[in-house]
């Protein structure tokens, strides 16, 4: 079982409140990761939602011509795989750890029974999500828009 204390630093869970957290503290697992080490590749089922306790995670896709672009990198607090408990999907990228990393993992099966006995818990997760990458959109809009401009 994981301490609440622990899933309340994550970003995804601030907003959790402690009878929640108690509840995710149940199903949520715990990775380790070695420097280098790939969590999963483009293509790969996805298991759930990755929350990075410490360390970093790398997020990378193969481009068309075959270079690895960088897409995110990610330190502790952040989460990713977000989309593997909203849609049926397998990965589209690849995520490796570039330090040692302690992850959690909630299982898109656990979240699924999650919405079944807990929908308000569920529905706080997928909103806070959805919060956070609006966030990142509006970000990488920002970001495109100055390239742009600028060239």
């Amino acid at each position: 079982m994981i301490k609440t204390d622990l899933l309340k630093k994550q970003v995804l869970l601030q907003d959790i409140n402690t009878e929640g957290l108690k509840k995710l503290s149940k199903i949520v697992k715990k990775y380790s990761f070695k420097k280098g080490e790939q969590l999963f590749k483009e293509k790969d089922d996805t298991k759930g939602l990755w929350l990075v306790q410490s360390g970093k995670v790398e997020i990378s896709r193969v481009t068309a011509d075959g270079w690895r672009q960088t897409l995110a990198v990610l330190p502790a607090g952040h989460f990713f795989g977000e989309l593997s408990i909203i849609e049926n999907r397998r990965h589209v990228a690849s995520a490796v750890a570039i330090e040692d990393t302690e992850l959690f993992l909630l299982p898109k099966e656990e979240f699924e029974r999650l919405m079944e006995e807990d929908i308000a818990l569920a529905f706080n997760i997928i909103k806070r999500i959805a919060i956070v990458m609006s966030k990142n959109l509006r970000m990488m809009n920002d970001k495109f828009l100055s390239a742009l401009i600028s060239y």
